[in-house]
């Protein structure tokens, strides 16, 4: 059952086309618990709350899955696929497979990360509150949205941290960058007890060879 919260959150996304396009598409990937993620969803809101067109600022789309399969051969063999199925969106899809997230972590921040358990699950640990939303699709198409912190901060284009695992660093870098692009936003700061040891960066430049839970 959906509220009309979700209607109208459905409804702004979808004026994005590119969205529309990888909720047909994405299906054809064969992969499992897949959801649309990130910017591609909370950019393209603010985008229509601004009266922009929804695509302005939208770097890339984020493709979420989740596979025990935790081989950089087998996430490469999907990515491959997914630049096939989306070749004519004109945009970067990225999509990755976030059982593989923390294989790379520590390598890559010398901390060690605790395997997520699934796709929301790596979803609930983006920096900001505001950017955790995602959209799936059933092979009939009809659409099931995830979106744990609830609607009204995004409609109201405020900001929330989310200092479960990514530290204050990610957070105030991706705020500014947000604001820059769209400065009705309203940033609430980092709150100042909050530790970050052993924090998981959920936003950021992609590790080679495979990538992050990156909230665009």
């Amino acid at each position: 059952m959906t509220t009309n919260d979700e209607q109208l959150f459905l409804a702004h996304i979808l004026k994005n086309p590119v969205n529309g396009r990888i909720l047909q598409l994405a299906p054809l990937l064969g992969v499992s618990d897949w959801w649309l993620t990130a910017g591609a969803l909370f950019q393209t809101v603010w985008n229509v709350l601004e009266g922009r067109d929804p695509q302005t600022g939208i770097r890339d789309y984020d493709l979420f899955y989740f596979d025990e399969d935790t081989s950089y051969e087998a996430e490469h063999a999907v990515i491959v696929r997914a630049r096939e199925v989306f070749q004519d969106l004109d945009v970067e899809v990225e999509v990755r497979n976030e059982a593989r997230v923390h294989l790379w972590y520590e390598d890559h921040f010398g901390v060690p990360a605790v395997p997520f358990t699934g796709t929301t699950d790596a979803v609930d640990h983006f920096a900001a509150k505001t950017c955790c939303f995602a959209v799936t699709s059933d092979p009939a198409g009809n659409l099931s949205t995830y979106a744990p912190h609830g609607y009204a901060d995004l409609f109201a284009r405020r900001i929330v941290p989310n200092p479960v695992l990514a530290p204050r660093e990610v957070y105030e870098a991706k705020t500014q960058r947000w604001l820059a692009q769209w400065p009705s936003l309203t940033v609430l700061p980092w709150p100042e007890d909050q530790s970050v040891d052993n924090a998981l960066p959920a936003s950021g430049p992609l590790p080679p060879p495979s990538a992050s839970n990156n909230p665009t």
